[in-house]
Order: C-alpha cells, then structure tokens, then sequence
C-alpha cells in the first residue's frame, strides 16, 4: 500500500535502514525516503545557511566526543562554547529556582553570561487568561499564571544566544519554546510524579504505569502504522 504519513516509530528493530544509509533501499513503506522523500530535500537544503550547517555539526561533535561520558549539563556547555555564545538563559519553573542558581553559578564559572527568568514572572493572576477559582491547584487562594512568553521575552531582551529550559511545565515549555529568539534546549522535563524522569511511564506503560494507555489500548501492539492495518500487504 502507499502510506501517506511518516511513522519512523513502527520501524522495526531488525531494519532501521537510516543508520545503514539504507532508506531508499530498505526502508519500509511508511519511511520518510518513501512517503516524503521531498520533504527530506527540502530539509537538507536548509543545511546550506552557515548557522543551522553550523549548530548541526557542533552538536554532531559534542555528540560523538562526549557519548557515555558528559552529562546533559556537560554537553549545553561544549555547545555553547563550540558555537562561541557568550550569553545564556534559563527559562526555570519557580520550584527550580534553587537548581537554577546551581546551573547559573556553573554556567558563570565557564566564563558565560547568564540570565534567568522564572515561570511566574510578573505575578500575573490566572483569571487573567479565564482560569476560574475552582480550576486553581489551592482554589480561593492567588495564583498567579505560568508566563512563559514572558519568559522568553526577558531573555529575548537580554540577548541570550542560548537558552535553557529547566522544569516548565507541558504546555508552557512548548510557549516559550514558540518565542524564544534563541536556541533553545531542554535540561529538565518537568514530571512532578517521577521525579521528573517522565521516560520511566514508557518503560513501565506495560506495568505500574498502565494507566497511560487510553481506552482503545490494544491487545498487543500493532505492528503497523495506523495506516496500514486493514491491508496485509508487506511493509
């Protein structure tokens, strides 16, 4: 059948045909090189602006020259110092503000600027964006709104080249990643109940964390993309 969506998460294990550079060759129907190999080009083109030709390849470097040997915090500071940044910032949730002072002092004593802004900048209520007082966390106490547009407008003014999201929450990490005008990257994804190791609910979906799946949960997972299910022809 010819597949109209790319779904490289049913690929299976035993092909895999990217890594080989062998896509075209044995990529399975609902590869991109089958289902959008123009969209491919159409990326690769975009490789030729010196900026994206040069943050590909100093993270395809920091990649390579710190694999199982930097942590993640190791790694934002080989970036940054390959691609010559002098100023960073931290988007960090309010309840991470004392990890952020940690990152910021670290951050500093490689030689960077850093700036930081929290979640809840500017105190602003969450009636203002129509959060009534029986939606709150604390109903009939004040809280005030997540304001993660702000956030990347305070580090946007203050020139940061580099930006660090420690700890917003879902939703208002994908805001300020929207309108933030410089890189941005992630150090911490906010999980409140794993300890913000949010992997941890894929690798027990199966057991403690069943609740995950919805209530068209499969009897075993397909082995196909959505698309190809009423037809048995091959991948």
């Amino acid at each position: 059948m010819t597949y109209r969506t790319v779904s490289c998460a049913y690929c299976p294990p035993t092909v895999r045909a990217c890594r080989q550079g062998e896509s075209d060759a044995r990529g399975p129907g609902f590869c991109p090189s089958k289902v959008d190999p123009a969209g491919i080009a159409g990326a690769s083109s975009r490789y030729a602006d010196a900026f994206v030709r040069d943050v590909a390849r100093a993270s395809a470097l920091v990649e390579s020259e710190g694999y199982c040997r930097w942590t993640r915090v190791e790694e934002i500071v080989h970036l940054a110092q390959r691609l010559g940044f002098r100023k960073i910032g931290i988007a960090t949730c309010i309840s991470f503000v004392d990890l952020a002072h940690t990152l910021s002092a670290i951050l500093e004593s490689h030689g960077f600027e850093v700036a930081s802004a929290a979640c809840k900048n500017g105190g602003v209520s969450k009636e203002a964006i129509g959060v009534r007082d029986d939606q709150k966390i604390r109903p009939g106490t004040y809280e005030p709104m997540c304001n993660p547009v702000s956030q990347a407008e305070l580090l946007n003014r203050a020139g940061c080249q580099l930006n660090v999201v420690l700890g917003l929450c879902v939703g208002h990490d994908s805001l300020f990643f929207k309108h933030s005008d410089g890189l941005a990257t992630t150090l911490v994804a906010k999980d409140r109940v794993l300890a913000h190791n949010p992997i941890g609910a894929l690798h027990l979906a199966d057991t403690y964390y069943a609740r995950v799946w919805g209530p068209q949960r499969p009897a075993k997972p397909p082995a196909k993309p959505a698309e190809g299910r009423s037809n048995d022809s091959p991948l």
